[in-house]
C-alpha cells in the first residue's frame, strides 16, 4: 500500500488545506484510536508547539480519540522529545505531537510515538492509512474516551533533562545564549541551563502563535551568532520549534552543526570508553565526519534521511549515537528520540570535562564543502527520473571522478526537491549543484 498522508515525520502541510484541517485531524485521531486500541491502547498523550493552529488541531485530535473510546491527556506546549518521555513515564500507550518542527507558523503537522517513546514503524503507519479509508463510527456513549490535563508536565521534563547531566558537574561560570525559536522549549531550556548553574541569556522566548521559527532558531542563526559575540558568551544554543533539533554557535560566532556535534560526542565518549559501537549518520552527513571518525577507529554507517531511520539503524547495529547534520542528535543511552536540550547538555558536559571551549572541541574534523539547493515542486511527474536530470547527474559524477558526490531526494516534510553536492573544491561543488538544479527547474517549469 502506498502512503497517502504520512511522510518521513508524520502528516504535515499548510494549515487549512487538506490534510491539515480540523475534520481530517478528527478523522486521524479516530483512526489512530481504532488501530492502537486493537492492541490494547486506552490512553494517549497529546502535546503541541506554540503555533496558533495547535489549539484547533489539539481539540480535533482529542475528539477523534474520544470517539474511538481512547482517553487523552493534554500537556499544552511541550517539546516533541518531552512527549516521547512522558509517554513512557505515564505508561501511556502512545504520544501525539502537533507540530511542524522548523517550518513557519502557517504549516503544522501531526506525528506519533509509541508507548516506548519511539516513532511508529511503517507497519503501524500503513495500518493508520488503511483505517482512514473507513467511515468514522463512534463507540457507544458508555465507552467514549475522556480528556484530562497534565498540569506538571513542564516541571517533570525539566527534571528529566537535568538528570541527564552528571550530578558531580556544574555549568557554573559558563555564559550561554539560548534561542528557543519562540517554540515549545521557551519555558524549559532556559530553566534547565540556569538550574545547572549557567548564566543564561535568551532569544525567541516570547511566542505569539505566529512568530515560531521567524528569523530565529536552528534554521536561522544570524541573531544568535551576533548575540553570542555581543555578550562574549561561551556558547549559543539554537533549538527548533519543537525542540528535537539543536545547532550551536561557538564563542567566535561560528556555527557548529549536527555533524560536528556527533564528532565532538563520539570522540569524547570513545576516549572515555563510553561509546558503544559507532556512529550512524544519514546520506546527507558530511564526508568530513566520516573521515574524522575513521581516523579515530570509530565505525560509521549511513541511513536514509530522517531521524526515524537513524534510530532504526542504531537499534539494528546495537549502537547508541547518531543523527543528522540539521541537528537531530540521537543518544539512546540518554533518551529514545532526538532531543535538542539533552544533546546540548552532552556537548556542555564534554566542554567541562575536557576543559575546552566549543571551538577547540571541534578541532580534529574538517567539513568538506557541501552545497544544498532546495527547489519547490508541485505535480505528479517525478523530475528526478527525466533524461535531462540524469544527464546532468552523469556529467557531475564524471567531473568529481570519485572525489565528491551528488545526492538528489524529495523532502519528506515539504514539497521540495533537494540537490546536495559535496567535494573537495568548493567552486566545483557549487557549479555542479547549480547545474543539476538548473536541469530540474527546466523539467518542472
Amino acid at each position: 500500500m502506498n502512503r497517502k498522508y504520512f511522510g518521513t515525520d508524520g502528516v504535515r502541510g499548510l494549515v487549512g488545506q487538506f490534510p491539515i484541517t480540523p475534520d481530517f485531524a478528527l478523522k486521524l485521531g479516530w483512526a489512530a484510536g481504532k488501530v492502537l486500541a486493537a492492541s490494547g491502547t486506552r490512553e494517549v498523550i497529546i502535546g503541541k508547539d506554540t503555533r496558533i493552529s495547535g489549539y484547533m488541531l489539539e481539540s480535533a485530535m482529542a475528539s477523534g480519540f474520544a470517539a474511538a473510546g481512547v482517553n487523552v491527556a493534554l500537556t499544552g506546549p511541550l517539546p516533541t522529545p518531552a512527549i516521547a518521555y512522558l509517554a513512557r513515564t505515564f505508561r501511556a500507550d502512545a504520544g501525539v505531537v502537533i507540530s511542524a518542527s522548523h517550518n513557519p507558523y502557517h504549516d503544522n503537522g501531526i506525528k506519533f510515538f509509541s508507548g516506548a517513546g519511539v516513532k511508529l514503524n511503517d507497519e503501524v503507519e500503513l495500518a493508520l492509512e488503511a483505517q482512514l479509508t473507513q467511515d468514522l463510527q463512534c463507540v457507544d456513549s458508555a465507552h467514549l474516551g475522556k480528556a484530562r490535563r497534565i498540569t506538571d508536565a513542564i516541571g517533570r521534563y525539566v527534571e528529566f533533562c537535568k538528570s541527564q547531566f552528571p550530578a558531580h558537574l556544574s555549568l557554573e561560570g559558563l555564559r550561554v545564549v539560548v534561542d528557543c525559536a519562540h517554540g515549545a522549549t521557551y519555558q524549559i531550556a532556559p530553566a534547565v541551563l540556569r538550574e545547572l548553574g549557567a548564566e543564561v541569556f535568551t532569544i525567541g522566548v516570547e511566542p505569539s502563535g505566529v512568530n515560531i521559527n521567524e528569523h530565529c532558531g536552528a534554521t536561522d542563526l544570524v541573531a544568535l551568532s551576533a548575540k553570542v559575540q555581543e555578550l562574549r558568551a561561551d556558547v549559543g544554543f539554537a533549538l527548533d520549534g519543537d525542540g528535537d533539533r539543536i545547532m550551536l554557535v561557538d564563542h567566535l560566532g561560528r556555527v557548529v552543526d549536527g555533524d560536528q556535534i556527533l564528532f565532538i560526542l563520539a570522540r569524547h565518549w570513545h576516549e572515555r570508553g563510553e561509546l558503544r559501537g559507532g556512529v550512524v549518520g544519514t546520506q546527507m552527513a558530511n564526508l568530513g565526519l566520516e573521515k574524522a571518525l575513521n581516523g579515530l577507529g570509530i565505525p560509521f554507517a549511513r541511513s536514509k534521511v530522517g531521524d526515524r531511520y537513524v534510530v532504526e539503524l542504531l537499534h539494528e547495529l546495537g549502537w547508541q549515537l547518531g543523527g543528522e547534520n540539521s541537528g537531530h542528535i540521537l543518544s539512546l543511552s540518554h533518551t529514545t528520540t532526538g532531543d535538542g536540550i539533552i544533546a546540548g547538555l552532552q556537548v556542555l558536559r564534554t566542554m567541562v570535562e575536557r576543559g575546552q571551549n566549543l571551538a577547540t572541541c571541534c578541532e580534529g574534523m574538517t567539513l568538506m564543502p557541501q552545497v544544498l539547493i532546495n527547489i519547490r515542486y508541485q505535480g505528479q511527474h517525478d523530475p528526478l527520473t527525466s533524461d535531462a536530470v540524469r544527464q546532468a547527474m552523469a556529467q557531475a559524477e564524471a567531473v568529481f571522478a570519485g572525489q565528491g558526490r551528488i545526492l538528489l531526494r524529495k523532502s519528506g516534510t515539504e514539497p521540495l526537491l533537494r540537490v546536495m553536492a559535496e567535494g573537495e573544491n568548493e567552486t566545483q561543488v557549487r557549479e555542479m549543484a547549480e547545474q543539476i538544479a538548473a536541469s530540474i527547474r527546466t523539467v518542472t517549469a
